[in-house]
């Protein structure tokens, strides 16, 4: 079963939060604001924040600088996971993606189907993995936000969190490219 080693050190996470949207500014992100909250009461750093439009070159070109950046370890955007003609940060995010982690999504539909019942069926949340960056695409709703952070990415992203983590293989997330 899961658990925190409390004999490890917890080691904070460099995090970049991106919302999509065609009609919030900061001050009326409920979603990113949220996100930035539970990413500071966890300790980790919140590396930048931004809004972008829902467009795809728009969003692709927010993760790639993200993923360019050295000071940023994951990047989580929220909005654009539905179904509509607007709803393209899943495709953005796969346009960058070396890795998509298939189960992410499924574990985010689970544990929104206990809130939400079949209606997690319209959600595309999903991750993956790019130039030693992890990248989330969560739902523009606060609730689906603090779900997928209380349930799995909280989790995930502390190293103590036994059996296994993201963060204890961040350095090899790229060794490929160190191979000769």
């Amino acid at each position: 079963m899961s658990r925190i080693d409390e004999t490890r050190d917890f080691i904070p996470v460099r995090i970049a939060v991106l919302t999509v949207s065609d009609t919030r500014g900061i001050a009326e992100d409920r979603s990113g604001g949220a996100l930035v909250e539970m990413i500071a009461q966890a300790g980790h750093q919140l590396a930048d924040r931004k809004i972008v439009t829902d467009d795809r070159p728009a969003i692709r070109a927010a993760l790639q600088a993200w993923i360019d950046d050295p000071d940023v370890d994951v990047v989580i955007s929220t909005g654009g996971t539905g179904l509509t003609g607007r709803d393209v940060t899943v495709e953005a995010h796969r346009d960058v993606y070396e890795k998509e982690i298939d189960a992410f999504g499924t574990v985010f539909t689970l544990v929104s189907m206990q809130k939400i019942g079949t209606s997690a069926v319209q959600s595309r949340a999903t991750g993956g993995v790019a130039g030693g960056t992890y990248l989330f695409a969560l739902p523009g709703s606060t609730g689906a936000c603090r779900d997928a952070w209380e349930e799995i990415l909280k989790w995930q992203l502390d190293y103590r969190h036994r059996p296994c983590n993201f963060v204890e293989i961040f350095p090899r997330l790229d060794e490929h490219r160190r191979r000769k």
